[in-house]
């Protein structure tokens, strides 16, 4: 408790934002993952390691992976589950190693990715690398604006991304065909926490410089928790990068300047504050989509639907200076939470 204290005083650095909270205790999951779009046609990857320390049970390690084809309208998912003994998530937090099941990653902005995972329709293999945009969107960033809500009790799900724009090359292997990446685009995530929420939408989108416009990016999500078993109201936030500007629009409690609608498979919000105000519009309708089954340590079930072809449209006001819009076809990764299924999905992984 002195420990904590002392972190949320100021009076510790605060963790790198890839440095692993698992301490081996119960009642913990943490997860780091990446995406790869391709930036001419709707293809993308996504790969995932998760630690499971349940409040029953042993710890587990699981190896997750997901091929979006949007032209060929078709998933192809997994995931492997071992022992945490036989994992690691170990090392600097600048040059973290993990090995799951047959996932290997060396985490860092000049990292790499290999192995396999096995999908009911085969095995596909990968070997990726990356390096950092040197964008400056391309900055670690948190969409918690406190250091209170990165490490205190509330929220139970920590988030940030390291990450937020990567170049990705490399070769995955499917049943049927080799697809080669150059220049694809993408980020890295870092989660953790005492359980899942409730209900969120999460999205996050890379828009590349073009026509003389510099580079952009946005994150954020729309959630509920579970407080002394009552729901929260629905609450959002943003963040926006364009070029040198930032604009943080994370101001979690003020609901009157908030406004957000989840469907099926899209999200749309609104968001107003000191920086302005920014609407963001994701769309998954019609593309390929992975309903994935998230423990939660206590035993329960949540189900993420799971796109990396969203459509997106990014409007912004800055309080000042002009207005901007920004669009994407199919570079959106979108996810929503929920605690039952989608009758639509008759597997989850």
């Amino acid at each position: 408790m002195n420990a904590l204290l002392a972190q949320l005083a100021g009076t510790t650095p605060e963790l790198p934002v890839n440095a692993p909270r698992f301490s081996g205790k119960r009642g913990h999951v943490e997860s780091y993952f990446w995406r790869a779009n391709d930036p001419d046609r709707p293809r993308a990857l996504w790969i995932k390691a998760t630690v499971l320390a349940p409040l029953e049970g042993e710890p587990v390690a699981q190896a997750w992976f997901i091929w979006f084809d949007g032209e060929r309208k078709r998933t192809l998912a997994g995931k492997e589950t071992v022992p945490l003994g036989s994992a690691r998530f170990d090392g600097d937090p600048d040059a973290l190693q993990i090995r799951a099941a047959q996932l290997a990653v060396d985490v860092g902005a000049h990292g790499s990715a290999r192995g396999s995972v096995k999908t009911r329709e085969g095995e596909p293999r990968f070997e990726l690398s990356w390096t950092p945009d040197p964008s400056p969107v391309a900055a670690p960033l948190s969409l918690y604006p406190l250091r209170m809500l990165r490490e205190g009790p509330f929220p139970k799900l920590k988030l940030v991304t390291p990450f937020p724009s990567l170049r990705f090359t490399g070769r995955v292997t499917l049943p049927d065909e080799t697809v080669e990446l150059a220049g694809w685009t993408g980020m890295q995530g870092h989660n953790w926490g005492r359980e899942h929420a409730f209900e969120y939408a999460w999205g996050q989108c890379v828009f590349p410089s073009s026509g003389g416009q510099p580079e952009a990016m946005v994150e954020g999500f729309t959630g509920r928790v579970m407080i002394a078993g009552r729901l929260t109201p629905r609450v959002s936030a943003l963040v926006v990068r364009r070029g040198v500007e930032l604009y943080r629009f994370d101001r979690l409690f003020e609901l009157w300047r908030q406004d957000a609608t989840l469907d099926a498979d899209r999200w749309t919000v609104r968001v107003a504050g000191a920086d302005g105000e920014a609407r963001l519009e994701m769309d998954a309708s019609g593309r390929p989509m992975a309903c994935l089954g998230y423990p939660n340590p206590d035993g329960k079930l949540s189900y993420c639907l799971n796109s990396k072809l969203a459509r997106v449209k990014l409007q912004v006001q800055p309080a000042r200076g002009g207005a901007f819009e920004c669009t994407s076809a199919h570079g959106g990764a979108l996810e929503f939470l929920r605690s039952t299924p989608d009758p639509r999905f008759s597997e989850v992984i």
